[in-house]
């Protein structure tokens, strides 16, 4: 009986095709302010998870023998007016940031996303309801919504969160909502929807997927706007109730003292500054990572 044989080329390897990850990686590391600004998030995060941990002190601590204190090797950033160790602060207003921040811009994306998605699938009085409150929050100063809400709720960080993150959807809410409405009339869609398929089932099989690069971006800009938002509200004086730190509390603390103890304001502006930064250097980089606008 003949047997039949296939010869393969000696050495030859099929190719594998790069996954979408990787080649989105090999993108954003083109770009070195990005993998700068993720490596400063990264630390800045780390010092958040670990910071109450590796403080020298709690954050009401007082040494009054050592009150505006400038850097020594028992207090490397110094001490403010009150004899609280700055570094100590710092990374305590890292971690409350953290939580507040995050906590709001989830709020804000799950609020947005439902509602963008809701907008986008029905259409109709339902569109124009939510796009009309979409316009109502993009004309009000969201700020002062957020600093009439702290006032009502209290200091907390819970009411503090709450408060950015329900005034903070729109943006989401606009963005996803414009994205369906594209998608909606794509043949996945128009497909399943002759099919019988729900638009529950459509949303999650086949828009929010086709959705999430575009979504992922913008929670890389949300965040640091959630950040400056908490700033201004402890520069305002509606922050977190000391003495509990945050960096708007100790920038407002150090403004009236910075000619004669620079060092209290340096540290939190300057750290708060390049965080800032990097997030958008990082949420830059994603976009482009992520929705190339050229090759690869």
């Amino acid at each position: 009986m003949a047997v039949a044989t296939v010869s393969t080329q000696s050495g030859a390897k099929p190719k594998r095709s790069r996954s979408q990850f990787a080649q989105a990686w090999r993108r954003y590391r083109r770009n070195y302010l990005a993998v700068g600004g993720l490596i400063w998030v990264i630390i800045f995060l780390i010092a958040g998870i670990i910071g109450p941990w590796i403080a020298p002190y709690s954050y009401s601590h007082t040494d009054f023998l050592n009150v505006n204190s400038p850097p020594t090797w028992q207090h490397i950033m110094g001490t403010d007016n009150l004899g609280h160790d700055m570094y100590s602060e710092i990374l305590w207003s890292i971690r409350f940031a953290l939580e507040i921040a995050f906590g709001a811009t989830l709020v804000s994306f799950v609020i947005g996303i439902v509602l963008g998605l809701w907008a986008g699938m029905k259409g109709g009085i339902v569109d124009q309801i939510i796009m009309r409150l979409v316009d109502f929050m993009g004309a009000f100063p969201t700020f002062f919504f957020d600093l009439l809400l702290v006032v009502k709720f209290g200091r907390g960080m819970g009411p503090i969160l709450m408060a950015i993150g329900i005034t903070g959807w729109a943006g989401y809410a606009r963005l996803i909502r414009g994205l369906v409405l594209s998608m909606r009339k794509g043949d996945m869609v128009e497909a399943a929807t002759a099919l019988g398929a729900s638009q529950m089932h459509i949303a999650r099989r086949y828009l929010l997927p086709n959705v999430m690069n575009q979504m992922a971006v913008s929670l890389a800009f949300g965040i640091p706007n959630d950040l400056t938002v908490m700033a201004g509200l402890s520069i305002v004086g509606m922050g977190l109730r000391p003495p509990m730190p945050s960096f708007g509390n100790l920038v407002a603390q150090a403004g009236s003292m910075m000619l004669g103890f620079p060092w209290m304001m340096y540290f939190p502006a300057g750290i708060f500054a390049l965080t800032l930064l990097s997030y958008l250097f990082m949420a830059d980089g994603l976009s482009e990572a992520l929705n190339p606008r050229g090759g690869d």
